[in-house]
């Protein structure tokens, strides 16, 4: 036992001696490799950003994915989380300031903005208005007059039937002959087999899942019936504070994040398989799918990814405004700006 335990302890001795040298060849090599006069570099540290969704991921969201996936964000010096939305929302987070960047929507902010609340638009992450109403083609919905006397399956925002009564008026259409019901938490393909004749869907998302299902859809786009309704939905949001305390944080996020939607734009098969990778719940199928007839429309026929104009803003709002969707008009020069965008001058 005393020649083991001798044994044992040469044994261990030889390792530290061994380690030790390791460690003397490490530094010496690394000081071999560092100019005279310089030290070693040490890694660069991160800020923690977040980014919250307005809902489930999706190709909505593609860019914010490609930016982290491709070290844009990195390469800013940010270490951004992308998080879901909890019980009271993106806009609620975000106004608050518990998170500085989030997705919305361009009526929301400008309810927010009527209500004294301080989020503001920072661009526009599809250039024209990709939803509508949609219904299965058994149902034989082919105009918005024939919105009459079929059930409408929404969630509860005045907004709906508004936007249902303008595009049903320019079509001699009576909105009070459509049986409104909520769909509570029901997906689209089960409320219309159970009990709705159509919805209000965005179609890059649940139209494509409908063609990849074999379940073809009569498809009427809102902006196709009124210009008023080709606003900017989804947009990426922050509010007042975080522009004026960290202007420049909120420049290095938008420089990675239009990078990671041109990413998109230019490569919607890679873009998808980032997206699919980092979100591995998601039907690759659907997402390939979904890129592939959303890439194009991000910038569509912008100058620049992102941009939002001003005649977009005011058209909406007085939209809102004229069928009482809001107490007053919107400042519309508060409620969004181009100025983060790379290209601003």
């Amino acid at each position: 036992m005393r020649k083991l335990g001798t044994l044992l302890l040469v044994c261990m001795l030889i390792l530290v001696v061994a380690g030790c040298g390791a460690t003397r060849n490490n530094e010496t090599n690394q000081q071999a490799a560092t100019p005279a006069g310089e030290t070693p570099s040490t890694p660069k540290t991160l800020k923690d950003v977040k980014v919250v969704l307005d809902w489930t991921p999706n190709t909505n969201h593609t860019g914010l994915y490609v930016a982290k996936d491709q070290g844009y964000y990195e390469a800013e010096g940010l270490n951004v989380e992308i998080i879901q939305p909890g019980a009271g929302g993106s806009d609620t987070m975000v106004a608050s300031g518990a998170i500085p960047f989030g997705i919305s929507y361009q009526e929301a902010v400008t309810q927010a903005r009527i209500q004294g609340v301080p989020l503001v638009s920072i661009a526009a992450v599809i250039q024209h208005n990709t939803s509508g109403f949609a219904a299965p083609v058994d149902r034989n919905i082919k105009t918005p007059k024939a919105f009459e006397g079929k059930t409408y399956g929404g969630w509860g925002s005045p907004v709906e039937e508004a936007v249902m009564n303008s595009i049903m008026e320019n079509d001699k259409g009576d909105v009070k002959k459509v049986k409104i019901v909520n769909m509570g938490e029901a997906d689209y393909f089960t409320a219309v087999k159970r009990d709705i004749d159509f919805a209000w869907i965005f179609y890059a998302w649940t139209g494509v899942e409908a063609e990849l299902r074999g379940e073809p859809l009569d498809m009427l786009y809102v902006k196709d019936y009124a210009k008023e309704l080709d606003y900017y939905t989804p947009v990426i949001v922050t509010n007042e504070k975080q522009i004026t305390d960290d202007p420049e944080l909120v420049k290095a996020f938008m420089r990675a994040t239009s990078k990671g939607y041109q990413y998109a734009i230019d490569k919607p098969e890679a873009a998808a398989a980032i997206l699919s990778s980092s979100v591995p719940d998601l039907d690759k199928e659907l997402v390939l799918a979904s890129q592939k007839w959303l890439s194009p429309l991000y910038k569509d026929d912008a100058e620049n990814w992102g941009e939002q104009k001003a005649e977009i803003w005011q058209g909406y709002s007085a939209w809102m405004y004229k069928h009482k969707l809001l107490d007053k008009p919107l400042e519309i020069e508060s409620a969004y700006t181009n100025d983060f965008l790379p290209q601003a001058k």
